[in-house]
Parts: C-alpha cells; structure tokens; sequence
C-alpha cells in the first residue's frame, strides 16, 4: 500500500509516545510507519493512509498526548521520494549537485523534504530523523544544479518559516569521495 497522506506526532515523552501511537492506530484506517524513541528523549509517531484517517489519527493523537506534544503535522499528497527516503538512501551512485537540509526538529524536515521534492526535479537521497543526530533532521537530494537549488531555496523556506533552520546548501560538484559518505 502506497501512503497518499501522512501524518506525524513529535512527543516529549517515550511514555506518552506509546499511548500515542495506540491511539493514533485505533482512531482511523491508517498504518504505522515509524514509531520509535529519537535523540534527547523524545519520541515520534508517524502514520500513513488517506488524507481524512490520517488527519483523525493525528488529531486524536494530539487529544492523547497529555501535555507532551512538541509539533504535529499532516502532510496530504505526499510526494513518493518523501516515504522512499525516510532512513535509508535511495541511490546507487548519485550524479550532479548535492543538496542538504538540516533542521532543529523531525515534523519540519519532513515538510521541507516535500515541498522540495514538489518543488524542481530533484531526486530525494535520504531523510534522516533525530537519531544520533541530537533530535536534529537532515535531507540529502540530488539533480541538476538549477534543480537543486530551487528544492533546497522550497525546503529551507519551510524550515526557516519554522524557525527551526541549522543549514541549508547546495554543492554543485561534489568530490566523489563527498557522495560516498552519502551513500
């Protein structure tokens, strides 16, 4: 099953994160893509399924986060780089610019990671989420040089909207030895 929408809850407590994810499952016809403890404590649920169980799921899981809620989010029509990405990367031998994100939380890396996939022709590499990164997120993508700059211009903008941005760059041509530690 292909995840049209996805939704996402960023908790203070691991405690707290368990019930969540309970709640979140029993409240609508969505599936569990990651549940787990992240850096500094913290805990992230995050669901996909159709736009409206989804939006309920994170909706009641919000109701049941008893004071623990950091950030929240629904993310309908989700680009299909975004899921693919999500921990692992996603390219053999990548080719033409490399572009980072980086970000202070989860819920905005993956929305910036959208809205840059949406945004150009760009291949999202990886999204990496809180662990052994101090709670902080990062999105590696690659493409054309005039690609990767408007998806990383895309996503910086939603992370510094956010005001969550650590960095945002682009490298045009990368050293090889640059994209074997991204690969």
């Amino acid at each position: 099953m292909i995840e049209k929408s996805v939704g996402l809850i960023e908790l203070s407590s691991i405690a707290a994160g368990f019930q969540v994810a309970d709640t979140m499952l029993k409240a609508g016809n969505v599936r569990l893509l990651l549940s787990r403890s992240i850096c500094s404590g913290k805990y992230m649920v995050l669901i996909g399924g159709d736009a409206a169980a989804v939006e309920a799921a994170v909706e009641a899981g919000a109701e049941a986060a008893n004071g623990c809620l950091i950030d929240s989010f629904v993310c309908p029509n989700v680009h299909r780089d975004v899921l693919t990405a999500l921990g692992r990367n996603t390219a053999d031998e990548p080719t033409g610019a490399l572009g980072i994100l980086e970000s202070f939380n989860v819920t905005t890396m993956i929305q910036a990671a959208d809205a840059a996939a949406k945004s150009a022709n760009v291949t999202i590499l990886e999204i990496r989420l809180a662990m052994a990164l101090g709670g902080k997120a990062f999105c590696t993508m690659t493409g054309d040089v005039g690609s990767v700059q408007a998806a990383v211009a895309a996503g910086r903008k939603v992370i510094a909207d956010a005001g969550v941005l650590v960095n945002a760059v682009v490298i045009s041509r990368p050293h090889p030895d640059v994209y074997r530690e991204v690969i």
